[in-house]
């Protein structure tokens, strides 16, 4: 059973493509959707598109949701005409990377919420609903127990898998799948492997990889790199152990 969820007025920016496809989700709700953004967004069906910031910022919002990307979240955040606000409420991430986020309190208005989430799926793994699908948060600073909640119903409602846990766990696991992910997709990229007349199911397999990280930009990559602590051990990792397969090789080879 979904929780119960009141209609929020939702602004969000920073509105690319993943910011798109959850206001989609979020319109279908009921919600009411403005946004903002560097790039022009003024056609986009059922938001509120503002380009100024001071204005956009002066609107009653309940929720302040941040989908810049990882790299400029700092610059951003610092930007944000605070004193515009005309009450407190939640604000809430949808970062890749979760400790560079939780850094924002000191930031963020100190009667206002926080709370920062990673919703583990996009357009294209969420193209058919988000149900099963892992979405991770945490209640960084929350007083207003009822609009958090309102808030999270968004994703509980569609059906996702509800994980709390800290930002450090969060970027710790997310080192270990979603980097490395990326980085075996690069890595296949630049290797420019296709599918062929003779592909096994495991080697289609690669080539998603491959497709799905390079469709991403590189600056989700490297901000996944450059914001997680955990990343360059996750690389230093992979190199290690693609030697020593090639030194197991180049042993076996030496036997014979």
């Amino acid at each position: 059973m979904g929780s119960s969820t009141r209609t929020l007025k939702i602004g969000i920016i920073g509105f690319g493509t993943f910011a798109q496809f959850l206001a989609k989700t979020m319109i279908k709700q009921g919600h009411l959707i403005s946004a903002t953004s560097r790039s022009d967004y003024s056609g986009f069906p059922g938001v509120h598109f503002i380009r100024d910031m001071e204005e956009f910022m002066g609107l009653e919002h309940d929720v302040i949701l941040i989908c810049t990307s990882i790299v400029s979240v700092f610059q951003v955040v610092k930007s944000i005409p605070f004193h515009r606000l005309k009450k407190p409420l939640l604000f809430a991430d949808v970062l890749s990377v979760k400790r560079t986020p939780k850094k924002t309190p000191v930031t963020v208005p100190q009667d206002s919420d926080l709370v920062c989430t990673h919703p583990m799926f996009g357009p294209e793994s969420g193209k058919d609903g988000w149900k099963d699908l892992p979405f991770m948060y945490e209640r960084v600073r929350v007083k207003d127990e009822t609009l958090c909640s309102s808030f999270l119903a968004i994703f509980e409602n569609e059906g996702c898998k509800m994980l709390e846990m800290s930002c450090e766990e969060h970027d710790r696991l997310a080192a270990q799948s979603q980097f490395l992910t990326h980085t075996i997709g690069r890595v296949l990229s630049e290797m420019e492997i296709r599918n062929t007349p003779i592909d096994t199911k495991g080697f289609e397999k690669l080539v998603q990889v491959k497709e799905s990280s390079t469709r991403d930009s590189f600056d989700l990559y490297s901000g996944l790199f450059i914001h997680n602590r955990f990343a360059k051990q996750q690389l230093h990792n992979l190199e290690s152990a693609l030697e020593r397969v090639k030194e197991t090789l180049e042993a076996g080879m030496s036997n014979n």
